[in-house]
């Protein structure tokens, strides 16, 4: 069986690859899907697409997990149309793995078969809280695979969130 796993990583952590190791046991292929990939340089989205490839990637590489392939999603901001956009995209999945109440909606809304993921410190695991911790200047490594906090410090990336301040 196929799993489709959409999310938009800013930046890819340690829940994300917690919950895809967890993918990995029980699927043949994960399909990522990197969503809003087209916006990056934003305090929502700090990262670009090919940045947020590189965390999953190497990451991934790291955990050993190897049966996945990424496909971007951009946003259309479009409820409705949403699912048909995605599926334009990604068609071949059997399953949509999902947490998010509006994703989980759209595609049950669809037909499609949606589950849940395990809860892996869901509040602590945040790229949100991991942003808010980099502007603040709190400790945020521990949060995400090492090769994440490699390519964040790489790309001078800590400097960058806290630029895109209001």
């Amino acid at each position: 069986m196929k799993a489709l796993f959409i999310g938009r990583f800013q930046p890819f952590h340690n829940g994300h690859l917690l919950v895809l190791q967890h993918m990995s046991t029980e699927y043949a292929q994960i399909i990522i899907g990197i969503g809003s990939s087209q916006y990056h340089h934003t305090m929502d989205n700090p990262f670009s697409d090919e940045e947020r490839r590189q965390m999953i990637v190497k990451s991934l590489e790291a955990a050993g997990i190897h049966s996945y392939r990424l496909v971007s999603i951009p946003d259309i901001h479009d409820p409705p149309r949403w699912v048909d956009h995605v599926c334009s995209l990604v068609s071949d999945f059997d399953v949509v793995i999902a947490n998010n109440p509006l994703t989980r909606q759209l595609f049950s809304e669809k037909g499609y078969t949606v589950r849940g993921t395990p809860s892996f410190h869901r509040t602590h695991y945040s790229g949100k809280e991991i942003r808010r911790r980099m502007v603040h200047g709190e400790s945020w490594h521990e949060l995400v695979p090492e090769p994440v906090s490699r390519l964040i410090h790489s790309l001078d990336g800590v400097k960058r969130v806290k630029n895109l301040q209001p």
